[in-house]
């Protein structure tokens, strides 16, 4: 049976005939790599996946974690599930040769990231925070926080988290008010409360290992005075080995509407419930330079934002197949050219709406991954390649990091509604697992930044990044492919609906960038990035259409079909925003408070 959590034909078509990932081994960073040690990986991780992360799904759902006689308590085979995880070696898969690592493609080491993210959302959670504490603190950890703190973590000894939002402030990191005040054996004692962190209190590891951003006495007000503290539930002995508990005090979890089996909770630092040397303050050190910190953090919450997207085009591809699955098998009704009552009840997918939703669904999630793989490869670029090339890499990440977090989190969601559709009145019981999806998905485009935030920093910011020079190279990417589908006669159809559209996005943009009433200008900002997500998830289908073209079988057909859909549903949603933005339409910005 075909797994109903990614699929592997799709990931090997992404990989390895689109994305041509084996070229990567010709590189020197992957030069012991091959098709080979690729599929292996990819082997482990759906086989760990489907093993200790599936199953428990729905029991994670239904048995949340608790707070009893001082200890917050989540599922034994949580703890299990991590240990294999690690054991495998996938907390380091992307990482140095010399800090336990494989070295592996990122590209593929994401891919093997998905099938955890689809079959166990929220067990997946912890080693994806963990995984991305480790990666800021090897850029800009000391020679010692490395060896004492990431080394464990990547071993799988200790887990990690980032504490950025404070109550009340929510994304408004200027608004932070936890301080750090320095002790004279270089360390700082940190003060504050730290809200929606998740993973943050639990024993499935032996560590917690907290990042947090706090403001050192005398710093400048705002997110330019935010430093960056590596903070451990469990101080360290001389010799390594877990110590006496630091001032940091569980205060609550936060019940949640999905991700259930993700402990998340609130954090008091220096309550005073812990003391150190007689004191309180929960002991911390500086990461980075002294009002660094969200320049250092920045890194984190990219990768994280790139996360996010992965997790929601999981869900919404696992969403799919179930849905798929279940339409092949669930009998009920007749075609209505066939008036027959006593003829047998055929299978739902016969049903040309119920093919519709699955179509849509298709679109959707199998775009989501491309679009998530396409950025996975572009961190390679970056890791790989010098000069204009590895700069082009990451002007191309860095404008696609808000589309590829949000796109996925907006339509995956989106895909498990029809899921929830396709099944019908069951798929709105917890018999089945799409409402599951839906709730688990529904996060993704609230945290690591609403879809208005990533407006924002899209249009406010990655346009005009670098004289525009990111916004040239996205678009000069896809007029590429455009040029290349004009010379094939089969594909000459799709160029010339998505062409019209791109010069309409470089117009627009070009308005709305230089409108002197910044916001005015950025009012419609969320408006924007759709308009602009939907663009490049068109370009991607076009361009996977390429290798596609002269191929034959089920599986290319599906590909041509799908692509055809998005061009003739979905691409053509864009020229009424379109319209508005380039009209400069004030509707929301002209509205009051009073008036609603």
């Amino acid at each position: 049976m075909s797994s109903l959590v990614l699929s592997r034909r799709d990931i090997d078509f992404l990989l390895f005939e689109w994305l041509k990932v084996t070229e990567l081994c010709e590189r020197a960073r992957y030069a012991e790599h091959s098709r080979d040690t690729m599929d292996a990986a990819l082997d482990v991780a759906e086989q760990i996946a489907t093993t200790y992360f599936a199953p428990f799904n729905k029991k994670g759902d239904q048995q949340e974690p608790t707070y009893q006689n001082g200890r917050v308590e989540t599922l034994e085979e949580l703890t299990v599930a991590l240990r294999e995880f690690a054991s495998a070696g996938l907390l380091a898969a992307d990482k140095d040769y010399d800090l336990g690592g494989m070295q592996l493609p990122v590209v593929v080491e994401r891919t093997c990231l998905t099938w955890f993210l689809g079959a166990n959302y929220g067990f997946a959670c912890y080693p994806l925070l963990t995984m991305a504490n480790a990666g800021l603190l090897m850029h800009y950890g000391s020679a010692e926080q490395i060896d004492s703190y990431v080394h464990p973590m990547l071993a799988g000894r200790f887990s990690g988290t980032m504490c950025l939002s404070e109550p009340g402030a929510g994304s408004g990191l200027s608004e932070v008010r936890t301080r750090a005040e320095p002790q004279s054996d270089g360390s700082y004692r940190l003060f504050g409360a730290k809200m929606w962190i998740s993973g943050g209190e639990h024993e499935a590891s032996e560590n917690i290992i907290h990042l947090v951003l706090a403001r050192i006495p005398g710093s400048p007000p705002g997110v330019k005075g935010l430093s960056l503290f590596l903070v451990p539930r469990r101080l360290l002995a001389a010799d390594g080995t877990l110590g006496e508990r630091n001032d940091i005090a569980f205060a609550g979890l936060n019940h949640k509407m999905g991700t259930h089996s993700t402990v998340n909770c609130l954090l008091n630092f220096g309550e005073g419930r812990f003391l150190l040397d007689g004191k309180p303050g929960a002991k911390g050190w500086l990461v980075g330079g002294v009002n660094q910190g969200l320049a250092c953090m920045f890194l984190m919450m990219n990768e994280a934002r790139i996360a996010v997207g992965l997790a929601a085009t999981a869900l919404g591809y696992t969403a799919y197949l179930h849905s798929l699955d279940y339409a092949r098998t669930r009998l009920q009704g007749r075609l209505p050219s066939n008036k027959d009552p006593s003829s047998p009840p055929v299978p739902i997918i016969a049903h040309p709406d119920v093919r519709r939703m699955l179509l849509a669904q298709k679109c959707y999630a199998e775009g989501s991954l491309a679009l998530m793989l396409y950025c996975a490869r572009l961190v390679d670029d970056e890791r790989t390649l010098e000069g204009d090339l590895c700069r082009d890499a990451t002007l191309l990440l860095d404008i696609l990091t808000p589309i590829a977090k949000s796109w996925p989190s907006q339509w995956c969601l989106k895909g498990c509604d029809l899921a929830i559709q396709v099944h019908g009145g069951y798929g709105y019981t917890r018999d089945y697992n799409v409402e599951q999806f839906y709730r688990d998905n529904r996060l993704n485009q609230i945290h690591e930044g609403t879809h208005g935030i990533h407006g924002l920093d899209l249009l406010g910011r990655k346009v005009a990044m670098a004289g525009g020079r990111a916004f040239e190279l996205l678009m000069d990417r896809i007029g590429e492919t455009i040029a290349r589908c004009g010379q094939l006669p089969a594909l000459v159809g799709f160029a010339q609906q998505l062409e019209p559209r791109v010069r309409r996005i470089k117009a627009v943009t070009r308005m709305l960038v230089e409108m002197p009433e910044r916001d005015r200008a950025l009012s419609n900002a969320s408006v924007y990035l759709e308009v602009l997500g939907h663009v490049v998830v068109a370009w991607l289908w076009l361009d996977q259409l390429i290798v596609v073209n002269s191929r034959a079988g089920d599986f290319y057909e599906g590909k041509r079909r799908a692509a055809d859909y998005f061009f003739k549903w979905e691409l053509p949603g864009v020229d009424a925003p379109l319209d508005r933005l380039d009209a400069a339409d004030t509707a929301t910005f002209e509205m009051r408070e009073a008036w609603f």
